[in-house]
């Protein structure tokens, strides 16, 4: 299209990539390529630079599965990155680049997953709107749980009950700068045996990662009587904090450590000025599509439900 033009991301391009994350308008820590590459072997990147002239205006961090284009099937959300002052009419001119793209270089299908909207206060639907005006469509809808913390908490009473019953053991939490005790002695384990998994992230992967974003990656723990029974990994944004990893013992079940350890850190994000608590999706692959259990515990700690879409959109 006239005056604009896209281009593929190169490792040349890194400095101008990063710069462009960091002050854009629905951008997140995930974005950087420092994080976007922790597992470059696993993906084909196929992540686009857009230009109207020569002035970056957008990027689409994405990855690509034979004539198939994903936004990002290695990260926890995607979608069209673009400049704060872009108006709605440029974010249509720049899908329509990219769909011409994508034709000229034998994409059949684009999968778009967005950006939740409570991380971006400035707003960021204008690419879900255009995409389904010119024939994509809903392909999934899965349940996001997140807690406004800008509203008053609304934790049911029996979790602040045991709550304050958990208060008078011994527990600790403590925020760690290493992640070995928590992957090595409870989350590792702990998928292992309930569910025959691993966690997405290797130790030495979400160690690398800490190391590169220390401000956005934490870890909180919680000890009894100086052994470490449960765990949480959280990632930061400005106004949004996300619990990545969350697991606990059999003493930690026990001992309810992991609501001890939620309900401590809804409270601490609050009194910070945090926005949003994300607590991720509850999806499960049975005939209700979600995991029940899951879904009212999160509830029963003050989350109401919010939209992960998933839209496609068939170029041929």
């Amino acid at each position: 299209m006239k005056n604009y033009s896209v281009k593929p991301y190169r490792e040349s391009d890194y400095a101008n990539w990063n710069t462009f994350i960091g002050q854009a308008k629905n951008a997140t820590f995930l974005f950087h390529r420092d994080f976007m590459e922790y597992h470059k072997d696993r993906f084909e990147d196929f992540s686009l630079m857009v230009f109207e002239d020569e002035k970056l205006i957008a990027v689409l961090p994405a990855n690509r599965v034979g004539d198939i284009v994903y936004s990002h099937q290695g990260l926890t959300y995607g979608g069209l990155v673009y400049s704060p002052k872009l108006n709605g009419e440029k974010v249509e001119n720049i899908l329509d680049s990219l769909v011409f793209f994508f034709k000229e270089n034998e994409v059949k299908s684009f999968c778009f997953k967005p950006i939740p909207l409570f991380y971006t206060s400035k707003g960021n639907a204008e690419m879900e709107f255009f995409m389904l005006k010119k024939g994509a469509f809903l392909d999934k809808k899965e349940m996001n749980l997140g807690i406004n913390l800008a509203m008053p908490l609304t934790i049911s009473k029996s979790k602040l009950k045991h709550f304050r019953k958990i208060e008078e053991l011994d527990l600790e939490m403590v925020e760690e700068q290493h992640l070995e005790s928590f992957w090595g002695l409870v989350l590792e384990p702990r998928l292992l045996e309930k569910y025959d998994a691993k966690p997405v992230h290797t130790l030495q992967e979400i160690t690398t990662l800490k190391e590169k974003f220390p401000n956005n990656i934490k870890q909180f723990s919680v000890y009894f009587e100086d052994v470490i029974i449960a765990g949480i990994t959280v990632f930061e944004t400005e106004t949004v904090v996300k619990s990545q990893y969350g697991a606990t013992t059999k003493k930690g079940e026990e001992l309810r450590a992991l609501d001890f350890l939620f309900i401590n850190l809804i409270q601490k994000y609050k009194r910070e000025g945090k926005l949003f608590f994300d607590m991720g999706i509850v999806n499960e692959d049975n005939e209700k599509g979600y995991h029940a259990g899951l879904l009212k515990q999160k509830e029963e700690l003050g989350c109401s439900v919010y939209s992960q879409d998933f839209y496609k959109m068939n170029l041929i």
